[in-house]
């Protein structure tokens, strides 16, 4: 029986491997399969936030993950970006590489319904990055630029690096990708993006703030164009944040709005489901220049040291992968 382990966040900035139970074959029902984990991959934001136990009391529930267990703020077990392959299931999954939305764990059994195969031109390796990429993906339905417009994305982590990524795509347009560490740079560059450490003009059609900093909000409102808009994708969990409403918001009319991967935007949600944009997340990340996006990798075996260096303090860290 193989030995199976969980990576669990106990108390802000502390993690341990936990033994998870192993379900025996007569005990599991038709329709799951279980998964031998291959990667997975952190995803700093978010992850930060319940590491260091800054998950507000009012986002318990919603802020749960699919098969998280435990309970805000500790001890918990959180994780969305798992990449392995169907070891035991129903014959045409079987052998497969599939993407779940899976906490950080070395093998598990989920409903078929959970995974996602790969597409045949997806590396595993790569593929640790579909919960960014639906993030992004998100972002620019609820943005909905057009061709021709001055885009300007404010932080670049992975899900900013994405948007631009996915906007610079956009016939006509014109992308600014910005970022206060001008390490950022060669990444962009890798992608294809026109990288500063500011902006200097003020007449962008759309503005993606995703830095999770509050003064990059407030550069985000500065470089919005009259009726322009700015997608807030930042998630500063308890952290208060004072928005500058004063000045040119008003007479500018712009138009500030919040965009969250967990919905689909109204407009969308008759033609699309949660299913559909994942496959779409993961035929997107065929491109190899999105290996990029990976920013260092470590043994599962290490991941509570790994995990309290690049939560703590992980400015130049992208995506880090998980290898089992």
């Amino acid at each position: 029986m193989p030995d199976v382990k969980a990576f669990w966040s106990v108390a802000p900035g502390l993690g341990e491997l936990r033994s998870a139970p192993v379900d025996r074959t007569e005990e599991r029902t038709s329709g799951m399969v279980t998964v031998q984990t291959l990667y997975s991959g952190v995803s700093r934001g978010t992850e930060s936030l319940v590491f260091h136990g800054r998950i507000p009391e009012s986002e318990y529930q919603r802020m749960r993950a699919p098969f998280q267990e435990g309970d805000f703020p500790f001890p918990v077990k959180y994780g969305y970006a798992s990449v392995g392959e169907v070891v035991e299931g129903p014959t045409d999954l079987m052998g497969k590489q599939v993407f779940c939305l899976y906490p950080h764990q070395n093998r598990y059994t989920v409903p078929a319904s959970a995974v996602t195969p790969l597409p045949d031109e997806l590396p595993a390796e790569r593929a640790v990055l579909a919960a960014n990429m639906e993030t992004a993906i998100n972002g620019l339905w609820d943005a909905g630029p057009g061709i021709g417009d001055r885009i300007a994305v404010i932080g670049l982590g992975v899900v900013g690096l994405l948007v631009g990524w996915l906007a610079n795509q956009i016939p006509g347009t014109r992308v600014t990708v910005v970022d206060t560490n001008p390490g950022r740079e060669a990444v962009a560059k890798a992608l294809g993006l026109d990288f500063g450490v500011a902006l200097e003009r003020d007449d962008h059609d759309v503005v993606f703030h995703t830095s999770g900093h509050p003064a990059g909000l407030e550069t985000a409102l500065a470089a919005t164009g009259t009726e322009g808009r700015i997608i807030e994708m930042s998630w500063y969990g308890d952290q208060p944040v004072a928005v500058p409403l004063g000045g040119q918001f008003h007479s500018r009319r712009l138009h500030l709005r919040s965009s969250q991967v967990g919905r689909i935007p109204p407009h969308r949600q008759p033609r699309w489901n949660h299913g559909q944009r994942l496959e779409l997340a993961l035929s997107l990340l065929c491109a190899p220049c999105l290996d990029a996006l990976i920013s260092g990798e470590s043994r599962f075996a290490a991941i509570p040291e790994t995990m309290a260096r690049i939560l703590t303090d992980g400015r130049d860290t992208l995506c880090h992968r998980i290898v089992y």
